[in-house]
């Protein structure tokens, strides 16, 4: 099925878990991808080999969102590989999932801290979209992803959680600012989703967590990548502006 055939998509934090199968997703769909990274280089290369090897296309971009200057060496890097690669600069995908996990107790978050999960979470995704606004095509597609935790507590992931209500509400407005243009705005919110780290590799944490949806299971990668690929797809075009749950039920209750 190539659906985005055509279409050219920027997914930021692609080096890795959802990143990483959403780009392999949107390229087999027939997309040219760019593969956004900030430092590991082995990574994005496995990725971008992994997506060719499979007939697709895809190139890497470095850029720290972390830094001041990075949504801006983000779109050097983006727009002279879509120029090498189409002639043109247009960009019709933009997946905003780039970001930094807390992990810290309230009492213990240090502005420094807060200040980083703010930056790369919340303030780097808007200022994206702020500069793909000159690339982006009519009829486009935005997807930010969220997370659950916006939607139930865990104290330990309050400043985590601050950063993802951001992105709720800039997926709110930005989906009325650029309905005129056609491009659909919508956030996806993972529950917890195996992305590699060690704690999935405990066999009674992974119960535990599994334990919290309604399928006891914990999400994998391309559970995810499914949706937003999606809601980059034709399928999706009269959703805007919405919040898509791909917890799993895991905002069911129990």
């Amino acid at each position: 099925m190539v659906q985005l055939s055509g279409k050219t998509a920027l997914v930021t934090g692609s080096s890795r878990g959802i990143g990483r199968a959403t780009a392999v997703r949107l390229a087999r769909a027939g997309a040219l991808v760019a593969v956004h990274y900030a430092e590991n280089e082995n990574a994005v290369a496995e990725v971008v080999a992994a997506i060719e090897s499979d007939g697709g296309r895809a190139f890497p971009v470095r850029a720290d969102l972390a830094e001041a200057g990075g949504v801006h060496e983000l779109f050097l890097g983006l727009e002279l590989g879509l120029k090498e690669r189409t002639g043109g600069t247009e960009l019709d995908i933009l997946v905003n999932n780039a970001g930094v996990m807390g992990g810290v107790a309230p009492e213990e978050i240090t502005p420094e801290q807060f200040d980083r999960l703010y930056a790369v979470n919340a303030k780097a995704p808007f200022f994206i979209i702020q500069r793909a606004l000159r690339n982006l095509t009519d009829g486009g597609r935005i997807v930010n992803i969220s997370s659950g935790l916006t939607r139930f507590a865990n104290p330990q992931e309050v400043a985590y959680a601050m950063t993802k209500g951001a992105v709720d509400q800039l997926t709110l407005h930005f989906a009325k600012h650029l309905g005129p243009r056609g491009i659909t705005v919508n956030s996806v919110g993972p529950g917890i989703t195996d992305n590699g780290s060690p704690v999935f590799d405990n066999a009674e944490a992974v119960a535990q967590m599994s334990a919290l949806s309604v399928f006891n299971r914990v999400g994998q990668s391309d559970d995810v990548a499914a949706v937003v690929e999606f809601l980059a797809g034709a399928g999706a075009r009269w959703i805007t502006g919405s919040y898509v749950d791909a917890s799993g039920g895991t905002l069911l209750g129990g």
